[in-house]
């Protein structure tokens, strides 16, 4: 599965450390993405790696083993409730790769590694202006619609309108503070033209909000998600 990843061409694809792995896998699991991020893939610009939740105490060994691959760009951070789970994670990344995160930029080593946070919980909602401020590594907000229902008890509706407010503080805040990546939430549907029109939708929804990309599940997704955003 990782090595068919790199034939894609997309902005950014994100390896997932959370729920697509079992607790017994995961040292496996960090290992592989060593290993698979020795090396880059000519059509993805950006390689992300989706760590286990700072409150899970395995944030910390998914760091420590991914962190040591050259070609890692950026940690995607989930359930961030708070700026103290931005600050754990940028204080890691200083310890681990201090050649990378100097205060002087022409003394760096490459370029730093840049943090997306996912926004799933209404804390994380009524907090965002402290997150936004929590590490100077920050490069943006990712919507995660699914876990943000679950935590306000909502369903979701092909309308989204139930996610009107929280998507709309999300581009805001980061409009704010001037954080460069604006993800929207994911679609669920991607077989036949009914769901590729439904996705097409969504896109033009989430760029009308202040939104500047989107999540795929599915690589089917990705030419329209493209097409929506770069137009």
């Amino acid at each position: 599965m990782l090595e068919k990843s790199r034939a894609m061409d997309v902005d950014c694809i994100a390896y997932d450390l959370e729920y697509c792995v079992v607790p017994s896998r995961k040292p496996e699991a960090r290992a592989n993405i060593h290993r698979f991020l020795q090396t880059r893939s000519a059509g993805v610009k950006e390689n992300a790696v989706r760590i286990n939740a700072v409150d899970t105490g395995l944030a910390l060994h998914d760091l420590t083993e991914v962190l040591k691959a050259p070609c890692l760009d950026t940690i995607i951070v989930p359930k961030v409730n708070s700026p103290s789970d931005l600050n754990f994670v940028t204080d890691v990344i200083r310890h681990t790769l201090p050649e990378r995160h100097t205060e002087n930029p022409s003394n760096r080593s490459a370029p730093p590694v840049n943090i997306l946070a996912l926004v799933e919980s209404a804390r994380a909602v009524t907090d965002l202006n402290s997150i936004c401020r929590a590490s100077p590594y920050l490069s943006g907000l990712i919507f995660a619609a699914e876990e943000f229902a679950l935590d306000l008890s909502l369903t979701r509706t092909p309308s989204l309108l139930e996610f009107l407010y929280a998507r709309s503080a999300i581009t805001t805040a980061c409009r704010a503070y001037n954080l460069p990546s604006t993800i929207d939430l994911a679609c669920a549907s991607w077989q036949g033209a009914e769901a590729q029109q439904k996705l097409k939708e969504e896109c033009i929804g989430g760029k009308n909000l202040g939104f500047n990309g989107k999540q795929c599940i599915h690589p089917t997704q990705v030419p329209v998600v493209q097409t929506a955003f770069r137009a």
